[in-house]
């Protein structure tokens, strides 16, 4: 990355400069970042490609990183590693802009913090778990089934639904 205090702009101007087809290659390792507002990821490292194209700045993404994501069955916390790869165009002029609407700027510098976000963010599942096999939180006592067994008798059958439990019994 071109810039130690915003990591994640990239300064691609001489890039355009060149003819089409030229490349670069920026490789990047960050111990952790925070993305603002909430997004904080460790161990963000990859590599980005730069290509001049007739119609803009082609960049390729290819990153890989981790959060601390909270499980839905048993609420611990836990590192959630993720693969984010994507391709974006940053057109010259608004003739060659594609569906996510990005202007190569007039600076030359292009600050990939928003991209990222939307990416990554798009990676992490929607249901989070911290391993596939996770078997959550005891319904009675709240305790985590993962690290010991809960012995409680039968619960109460409500006497509402009592006449349904004798079909089970048979």
């Amino acid at each position: 990355m071109s810039d130690p205090h915003s990591p994640l702009r990239l300064n691609v101007g001489f890039v355009v400069a060149q003819s089409a087809g030229f490349s670069r290659d920026f490789p990047f390792d960050l111990p952790q970042i925070n993305i603002p507002p909430d997004l904080h990821i460790k161990g963000l490292s990859g590599s980005i490609r730069a290509t001049r194209t007739p119609q803009g700045i082609l960049l390729q993404v290819k990153i890989i990183a981790q959060t601390v994501l909270e499980c839905v069955r048993c609420l611990i916390n836990f590192h959630q590693s993720l693969n984010v790869s994507f391709t974006e165009l940053y057109a010259f002029s608004q003739r060659y802009v594609t569906d996510s609407g990005l202007l190569m700027p007039e600076t030359g510098i292009i600050d990939l913090t928003p991209l990222l976000r939307e990416y990554i963010l798009l990676e992490i599942p929607i249901s989070p778990l911290c391993f596939p096999d996770c078997k959550g939180l005891c319904l009675i006592c709240g305790n985590n089934l993962n690290e010991s067994k809960c012995n409680h008798e039968d619960e109460t059958v409500d006497p509402r639904l009592a006449s349904l439990k004798t079909f089970l019994d048979k």
